[in-house]
């Protein structure tokens, strides 16, 4: 089966890693000349609202994913005429846009932050007098690893801020004082069979994630599949779904879902008995889905901006090194490490000395 994929990235790359040993041969639609992807299979260089070069992936392969909800719906209701796409155009609309995915969650009866519509900087400033201070303003769409937000603590921080954001649509949601941050990744399948991985333990800095723990018997897992599954079942979807929460007073709210595989996810490619890649593609394929039990203890540690020398970070014997080959940068995901030990004793000790390298 040959499957399209809508951006050449780290997470298209692990993807066709996934799907090689399945038999599954990939085209990777992406403007970047070097993106990373393009090593695992086709590479068709095109912008994502090239519908020449869209109907030329679609005549090249069975059906089509994408690797990041940045790629505009518009493109995947085009191509879903042509080919099946999964996850579908609704999924990607409402992902892309916070209000829309918080205005859903409330539908839904999943609790969220309050929240306001913003379109100037007046429409903040009588916003920030309902919701109050601290609250953060994040533009609607586009905005990821930190990008396109602020935090508005005192009066005199709303001066300008919407401009800052470069005046476009915003929301302006409540702060929330929470005690931690977790993710649930879920998969299904065409048929509907759902299951989830262990929630994951987050720790971001500067907007970016930074280290991903997966849990045990966490005490909020039923919570937060019984929110995922609302959201799932709603939009009918099929393939891998990553949900963000807040930990606070005792439970969960939530912060935002990605339609793809997720970078909180990366642990269970030695971590769990089946990765999210290869179950993401075992159900846009309506292949069987895999076990999402854990395998001993596991984490991920992000590598930003370079990756560590080799011999350090495999040096220690629990550790797996993913190397994404693509350019060093500052602040950009470049790769990652997986931990994996019998015990969680055994697994921060490790952790403490993979810190030092990183």
């Amino acid at each position: 089966m040959k499957i399209g994929v809508i951006g050449g990235g780290q997470l298209g790359r692990m993807l066709a890693l996934a799907g090689t040993p399945l038999g599954m041969q990939f085209v990777f639609l992406d403007p970047a000349s070097d993106a990373c992807a393009a090593a695992l299979g086709s590479h068709i260089c095109a912008d994502y609202n090239d519908y020449d070069h869209l109907q030329q992936l679609a005549q090249q392969v069975d059906l089509v994913t994408f690797e990041f909800e940045n790629v505009p719906a518009d493109t995947v209701a085009f191509l879903s005429q042509l080919v099946p796409v999964y996850p579908g155009a609704e999924a990607l609309r409402i992902a892309r846009d916070r209000l829309l995915e918080k205005t859903l969650f409330r539908q839904l009866g999943i609790p969220v932050a309050p929240f306001a519509d913003i379109h100037s900087q007046a429409d903040l400033e009588e916003a920030a007098k309902t919701l109050g201070l601290p609250a953060v303003l994040k533009t609607r769409t586009l905005g990821y690893d930190g990008k396109g937000q602020r935090v508005l603590r005192q009066p005199e921080d709303l001066q300008g801020a919407f401009a800052a954001l470069g005046s476009v649509p915003c929301i302006l949601e409540t702060f929330v004082p929470f005690s931690g941050e977790v993710s649930l990744v879920a998969v299904r399948g065409r048929d509907g069979e759902t299951r989830a991985y262990p929630l994951v333990h987050n720790t971001h800095t500067d907007g970016i994630l930074r280290l991903s723990i997966a849990s045990s018997d966490h005490p909020l897992q039923a919570q937060a599949e019984d929110y995922v599954n609302r959201v799932l079942e709603h939009l009918d979807y099929v393939g891998v779904l990553a949900f963000e929460f807040f930990e606070i007073d005792g439970g969960l709210k939530a912060n935002e879902i990605a339609p793809r595989v997720h970078n909180s996810g990366h642990w269970t490619i030695e971590g769990a008995e089946c990765s999210q890649f290869e179950n993401h593609l075992r159900a846009i394929t309506g292949l069987p889905l895999g076990d999402t039990r854990k395998v001993g203890e596991s984490a991920m540690i992000n590598f930003i901006g370079e990756v560590p020398d080799a011999s350090a970070v495999l040096a220690e014997q629990s550790c797996h090194l993913h190397h994404y080959n693509k350019a060093f940068k500052a602040g950009r995901k470049v790769g990652h490490a997986t931990l994996r030990c019998d015990s969680m004793d055994q697994l921060q000790q490790t952790l403490q000395r993979m810190q030092q390298i990183v």
